[in-house]
C-alpha cells in the first residue's frame, strides 16, 4: 500500500512540475500573444490521443491542484515567499550543471555563489541574501534545454497521463534527473544518507507544484477563458517557451509578477 501511495504521489508531483516547463524564471507563466499560432516545426504525432489525455490532466488539476493552490494562498505572504525562495534555491542543483554543459561558465559561477550564500546565510534558501550582494536570480536551466542547445531536435510533441506536455527531447532530458543529474534526488533517494529521507524529495517537489500553481491561478484562468482551443494554446505556449529558453532569449510578453501576491495583473 505504501508503494502504491508513493507512486501516486510521484505522478501527482510530475503533473505539477510539468507546468513549470512553460513558466518564467520566477515561476510564473509567460502568456504569449502568439500562442494561437501552431508551431509548424514540431509534429503533434498523436493529436487525437493527446487531446484525450489532456482532458484527463485538466480534470486532475481541477480536483486537486487548483483547490490546494487556492488554500495555499491564504498562508501569510512571508511564508509563501520563503517557500518560493527555498525551492528556487534548490533548483540550482540542476541549473548549475546545465550551465556548465551549455558553456555558460559565468552563469554557473553566479548560480554557485547564489546557492552557497542562500543555503548558508539565507537559512536553506528561505531568504534571498545573494540578491543583496548583487547576485540576481538567473533563468533556470534543465537537461532538455541543454540537449536543445547541442542541436538535438524536439521530436514529436505528446501529452503523457498525469505527466503533462512534453517532447521526445524533453522526456530524455527529464530522465537525466533520475540518472545522477539531480543532486537533490541523489542525496534523498538514490543514496541512503542519514540526513535525508525519500519523503523529503517528494514533499519538496509537491510543494514546488503547489507553489507554482498558486502563483498562476489567474494566468491559467485567463488562458482557459480566452482560448478557443485550450489544448492548442497550451501546446503552442509550451513549444514557444521551450524554444525561447533554449535560445536564452530575453523576450517576454504578458507575465505575472510573484513579487506581489495581492495585486497580480493578468491582462
Amino acid at each position: 500500500m505504501k508503494k502504491i501511495l508513493t507512486i501516486f504521489l510521484i505522478l501527482i508531483i510530475s503533473q505539477a512540475l510539468s507546468l513549470n516547463v512553460y513558466a518564467g524564471s520566477d515561476g510564473t507563466i509567460n502568456l504569449n500573444n502568439n500562442t494561437k499560432h501552431k508551431s509548424s516545426e514540431v509534429k503533434d504525432c498523436f493529436e487525437t490521443i493527446n487531446r484525450g489525455i489532456f482532458a484527463f490532466n485538466q480534470g486532475l488539476d481541477k480536483i486537486f491542484f487548483k483547490p490546494v493552490a487556492k488554500g495555499y494562498r491564504y498562508l501569510p505572504k512571508p511564508i509563501r515567499s520563503g517557500t518560493s525562495n527555498a525551492l528556487s534555491n534548490l533548483s540550482n542543483v540542476v541549473t548549475i550543471p546545465n550551465n556548465i554543459l551549455q558553456g555558460q561558465f559565468k552563469e554557473a559561477g553566479i548560480n554557485t555563489l547564489r546557492f552557497s550564500i542562500n543555503t548558508t546565510l539565507g537559512i536553506a534558501g528561505i531568504f534571498d541574501v545573494a540578491s543583496y550582494y548583487g547576485l540576481d536570480k538567473l533563468d533556470k536551466e534543465d537537461y532538455g534545454q541543454t540537449l536543445g542547445t547541442w542541436g538535438v531536435k524536439e521530436g514529436c510533441y505528446f501529452v503523457l497521463p498525469v505527466l503533462g506536455p512534453t517532447t521526445v527531447r524533453d522526456t530524455i532530458g527529464s530522465l537525466a534527473n533520475f540518472g545522477g543529474g539531480d543532486a537533490w534526488y541523489n542525496v534523498t533517494i538514490a543514496n541512503d544518507t542519514k540526513y535525508f529521507e525519500n519523503s523529503d524529495y517528494y514533499y519538496s517537489r509537491l510543494t514546488a507544484g503547489i507553489d507554482f500553481r498558486a502563483k498562476n491561478l489567474e494566468a491559467f484562468n485567463s488562458l482557459e477563458n480566452n482560448s478557443m482551443d485550450l489544448y492548442a494554446s497550451v501546446r503552442s505556449l509550451y513549444l514557444q517557451d521551450r524554444k525561447r529558453k533554449i535560445l536564452n532569449s530575453d523576450e517576454t510578453t504578458e507575465t505575472m509578477n510573484d513579487d506581489d501576491w495581492e495585486e497580480i495583473d493578468t491582462q
